[in-house]
């Protein structure tokens, strides 16, 4: 894992939303960091907090109903938690980039894709069109568009699901960003062409030396394409590893469970190991640990006490988990072998 400066880190992330005229943490004291050229994998179940960390950063919510409640969001260095609409505005797109996870309908259907790459470079560059032209043709090229001289003035529909995604990755690469945010960029595609897109998106970080915050629910992805891995569960990170020590000896509940729950082909099986009950909801998150109405290990103070997040026993460094149950029969099994 690189150990360069960090390029993104967010410091005790606070995002609430308004139901009922009250406000609700949906992301409750998140802390992560993305080295240069490091990618890291935000990984949970839908409505974990994933997409809402990602929004957070861009300052993407909705004002109404959503707020930043504490906090910070530090790119190199710069608060961007501080930063008001206009300043935020010349960051998105250009420092920093974001692909929506359904190709199908990110782009827009009655532009061109060269059109939608060059109002992409116009919108941070005082470049003149055709230089602009150039450069989005050289972005499709990059991403491996067959013909692109050809096919810069087709529209998205003339475009497979796979070849819509390389145009939303050309377009959010169009301007050399220090941080890449890919929101689940491979669900709507199938797996060979899921494959292609990961493999595309390494050769590209490798290339331009960013930084990838990748949110997936697919822990199969999770091991081909991140360095570091945090688990999110009902708003907060309840373990971050590095990707082999993840796999290793995953150590929270709900990481065990998840793996537990991922399609195996080595295994020769037809059932799926789900996990029981549901994610609370944001008006009705328990006092203690979210996880522990569906967690097999809880424990009297689980239901009275909320856990913080703390070094495994024995572990990797860096490797942190919320789950002082956990932590204490790994500390025991350590006294006993000893």
């Amino acid at each position: 894992m690189t150990q360069d400066p960090a390029v993104l880190e967010i410091r005790d992330l606070r995002t609430e939303f308004r139901i009922r005229k009250q406000w609700h943490a949906a992301v409750r004291g998140v802390s992560l960091s993305v080295a240069r050229n490091e990618t890291v994998a935000l990984v949970g179940e839908s409505g974990s907090g994933k997409s809402v960390t990602a929004l957070s950063i861009l300052k993407l919510l909705p004002g109404a109903g959503a707020r930043h409640a504490g906090g910070h969001i530090l790119l190199a260095g710069r608060d961007l938690s501080t930063l008001p609409e206009v300043q935020m505005s010349h960051v998105r797109g250009n420092d920093i980039a974001m692909i929506f996870q359904e190709p199908m309908t990110s782009l827009n259907p009655t532009m061109t894709v060269g059109d939608q790459i060059v109002e992409a470079i116009r919108q941070h560059h005082a470049t003149p069109y055709s230089e602009a032209r150039l450069q989005a043709l050289e972005a499709l090229r990059e991403v491996g568009i067959p013909g692109a001289d050809n096919r810069l003035d087709d529209y998205p529909h003339q475009f497979s699901g796979g070849m819509r995604q390389r145009v939303m990755i050309a377009m959010a690469l169009a301007c050399k960003p220090k941080l890449l945010v890919a929101d689940e960029p491979t669900t709507a595609l199938d797996v060979t062409i899921q494959a292609q897109i990961l493999a595309l998106l390494a050769q590209l970080q490798a290339a331009h030396g960013m930084s990838i915050l990748f949110i997936t629910h697919n822990l199969g992805v999770v091991a081909q394409i991140a360095d570091r891995v945090a688990v999110m569960y009902a708003g907060e990170v309840v373990e971050l590893a590095d990707v082999d020590a993840l796999f290793a000896q995953p150590t929270h509940p709900y990481t065990q469970a998840l793996l537990r729950a991922m399609p195996r082909v080595d295994l020769d099986t037809d059932e799926f190991l789900a996990i029981p009950g549901q994610a609370p909801t944001l008006a009705a998150m328990p006092p203690g640990c979210a996880f522990g109405p569906r967690c097999p290990s809880r424990q009297a103070q689980c239901e009275r006490e909320h856990p913080v997040l703390q070094q495994v026993v024995d572990g990797a460094t860096g490797h942190m988990v919320r789950c002082p149950v956990r932590l204490e029969q790994l500390r025991m099994n350590l006294e006993t072998s000893l």
